[in-house]
């Protein structure tokens, strides 16, 4: 959208707010005691004419493993990578491939077989390994997309890339675009949330980057809003001693009046967003202890999410807060785990990445599927790249094995959301070193995504110096072929 076309909607706010006697404050107060802190609303802003078709999906929970699992060792079953274990890379594979610097030239790499059996699993017979045996038991629920390639190879460009569409920051992210285009479901919890973990004790952590869930260049109303792991989820929610909330609310009130009188004078939508937010933070003083007391949960919810779910913070912790916000309305939700950037930890840490992720992760599917919201949420797991098939290290040390960033094929499955459950799609080479087969690109999995949301990515766009921008930039095709 134009941004001057936005500017006259908010003259039009304006003109409202300047006929109303009681402000925003009132009109946001009356809205909060006549509805339920958690209840869903009829969807508020977004742009007109949006969704562009009928959605697959009303919500995404995107399981952002950062560090990049390997799919070597995870998914993509290669038995002629256990044949030439420990032997060079055949010529032909990577010639003119551009690798990380840590391994510089791919040639005379040597091979590194899958650390732990692969197995087949239900009546699809995917290949999981077993290293993963929870994802294992539902992988008739899945959609694996074994061809997905990237242009980055370093983590903070591909996540960013995977994110936004741009390797720079400043770019809008994937839950910004789907608020701004679609608007919120809900007015008592924000409609883009973020939760980040990382395994204890690991050493190769990768850090958590805010604009991993910016806005870029789209007001700021429409960033992430993080929930943090310690104290209360989000900063100041809890109102200081010897204030009330009826005393907290007159104060808004009068600030909502100061603010709205700027917006007349300057129009500027950082001050719609400022008014927005406030109110925003009134109503999560009740919404989000509600939202983080697991007192309604059962045992057996509980225990099947994992030793860590009572535990603000840990992986297990966030999937079931992903689930319960879902539930209330949010639309996109963004677990980031770090810990997977095994370059010389693969026979170490990447089974405790595993014990911390695997059963969450499947019990998030069976959580949702079990309340009937798996059919419109779409789950997506996976990192920003994979790893080399051969080895980084030592062949001879075991314990110091390790693999580099590998962005020429990798590995995500999804679920739910009008994606066809039980498939593989795609595959790569027999050593897993490129996607040849299907090839998915990051823009074609973010045209996907928000296709199943209901948005031609073609059409949204904003403009911004001077260009129309969107998702996908200039790229991206949606595949149809992993549609329900």
């Amino acid at each position: 959208m134009d941004p001057l076309y936005q500017n006259r909607l908010h003259v039009t706010r304006r003109e409202f707010f300047g006929k109303s006697a009681a402000g925003i404050g009132t009109a946001a107060l009356s809205s909060l005691l006549n509805r339920d802190a958690s209840a869903a609303v009829t969807p508020v802003g977004g742009l007109p004419n949006l969704p562009h078709f009928a959605p697959k999906a009303k919500r995404v929970i995107y399981l952002f493993q950062n560090g990049a699992p390997t799919h070597c060792d995870l998914f993509d079953y290669k038995p002629k990578l256990q044949e030439l274990h420990g032997k060079p890379l055949p010529s032909g594979y990577a010639d003119g491939k551009r690798f990380s610097t840590m391994t510089g030239k791919a040639d005379g790499k040597l091979m590194l077989a899958p650390v732990e059996p692969f197995r087949q699993h239900g009546e699809s017979g995917a290949w999981v390994s077993d290293f993963l045996p929870h994802t294992a038991q539902i992988a008739d629920k899945l959609c694996f997309v074994k061809s997905m390639h990237t242009d980055a190879v370093n983590h903070a460009p591909a996540i960013q890339f995977l994110l936004s569409g741009g390797e720079l920051p400043g770019r809008p992210t994937i839950g910004a675009w789907l608020t701004y285009g679609l608007g919120a479901e809900t007015d008592s919890l924000p409609s883009f949330v973020v939760m980040t973990s990382i395994s204890k004790g690991t050493s190769c952590g990768q850090i958590f980057y805010d604009f991993y869930w910016g806005s870029g260049f789209l007001p700021s109303k429409y960033q992430g809003v993080k929930f943090r792991g310690t104290g209360d989820p989000v900063l100041y929610i809890s109102n200081p001693n010897g204030m009330s909330r009826d005393m907290r609310r007159d104060w808004l009130d009068d600030i909502s009046q100061i603010n709205e009188l700027k917006l007349q004078e300057f129009g500027d939508p950082e001050i719609a967003t400022r008014i927005s937010q406030y109110e925003m933070a009134f109503k999560m003083q009740t919404s989000v202890p509600e939202l983080t007391d697991l007192g309604g949960e059962t045992k057996q919810t509980l225990d099947m999410y994992g030793p860590g779910v009572d535990e603000p913070g840990t992986f297990a912790h966030n999937c079931l807060m992903a689930r319960k916000l879902v539930e209330r309305g949010t639309r996109f939700v963004q677990l980031m785990h770090a810990g997977w950037d095994q370059h010389n930890s693969i026979t170490t840490e990447l089974y405790n990445q595993c014990r911390d992720t695997d059963k969450a992760s499947a019990a998030l599917i069976q959580d949702l599927d079990r309340l009937g919201l798996l059919d419109e949420t779409l789950v997506i797991w996976g990192g920003e790249f994979g790893r080399t098939p051969f080895i980084q290290g030592d062949i001879n040390n075991r314990v110091r094995w390790g693999r580099d960033h590998h962005p020429y094929a990798f590995t995500v499955w999804m679920a739910g959301g009008g994606i066809k459950p039980g498939i593989t799609y795609g595959a790569s080479d027999d050593l897993g070193v490129n996607a040849v087969e299907n090839k998915v690109h990051v823009h074609d999995l973010q045209a996907t995504l928000m296709h199943q949301m209901g948005i031609d990515h073609e059409k949204l766009t904003y403009k911004f110096q001077g260009r129309q921008f969107r998702l996908t930039d200039v790229h991206g095709e949606v595949v149809h072929d992993i549609l329900a």
